[in-house]
């Protein structure tokens, strides 16, 4: 995805996925087409509230960038993004993202989301995008989430489930992994997984088949796979106001 884009996957990618999922061409606009076409995204994040000028955001998994440029603009000078990947070219390719779209408020470092590299209680969102799947152990990730959000913190991912049981010889298929399905989840272990990791108020509040009409063909649809759009908030501490 970050040195060939255009070779065809089976998921949609780039600009008409950004479409596909929602984003808005403002958000597009100004955006340098190298983060643009290496977006793999599931669902759109930012439906799920909006970001205030001056916040600090976490962008969990950030690819190439997309989100995290998004989320520098909306938040402004004042405010500050971290984008965190274990993947050196898709780093390499959002560093010149920032760099090409003039953003100094954007930083892109090297890490797992099991131990994310930002420090406790820092932000006040933390986004995602169809990365959770991929992570073999979503509460520790989810957990790590809600260290580095200050209380009353927002989760706002995007992801994908599954409505059907993937069962425990295919979660061993390496191609199931890459193919966003030997990962995924039920909706109800979702949610068990979120409220495990200390958050409250879950929703979900977007679904639907973002595999379909991708180039290569998936078995997405024989697991009732969807992509969705969920949020959380980490509890506040006693007699304090929500990150707004």
């Amino acid at each position: 995805m970050a040195r060939s884009p255009q070779q065809g996957f089976h998921f949609h990618t780039g600009r008409p996925l950004a479409h596909l999922l929602g984003y808005e061409q403002a958000w597009l606009d100004g955006i340098p087409e190298s983060s643009l076409e290496s977006f793999a995204g599931t669902g759109n994040p930012f439906s799920l509230g909006a970001l205030q000028r001056g916040q600090r955001v976490v962008d969990v998994a950030c690819g190439a960038g997309l989100d995290s440029l998004i989320a520098a603009r909306m938040v402004g000078p004042q405010g500050r993004v971290i984008g965190v990947d274990m993947t050196t070219a898709m780093l390499e390719k959002a560093r010149r993202g920032a760099t090409d779209a003039g953003l100094t408020n954007v930083e892109f470092v090297e890490g797992y989301a099991e131990a994310l590299p930002v420090p406790e209680a820092w932000a006040d969102v933390v986004i995602s995008n169809g990365a959770l799947n991929l992570m073999p152990d979503k509460v520790v990730a989810l957990t790590e989430m809600a260290r580095v959000l200050k209380p009353g913190g927002r989760l706002q991912i995007s992801d994908i489930l599954v409505q059907k049981p993937v069962p425990t010889s295919s979660k061993c298929q390496i191609d199931l992994w890459t193919g966003c399905i030997a990962g995924a989840l039920l909706e109800a272990e979702v949610e068990t997984a979120v409220v495990a990791a200390g958050f409250i108020q879950f929703e979900i509040t977007w679904r639907a088949d973002v595999f379909a009409g991708a180039p290569q063909s998936s078995s997405a649809a024989s697991f009732g796979t969807l992509g969705i759009n969920f949020r959380a908030c980490k509890p506040q501490l006693p007699g304090a106001q929500a990150t707004q």
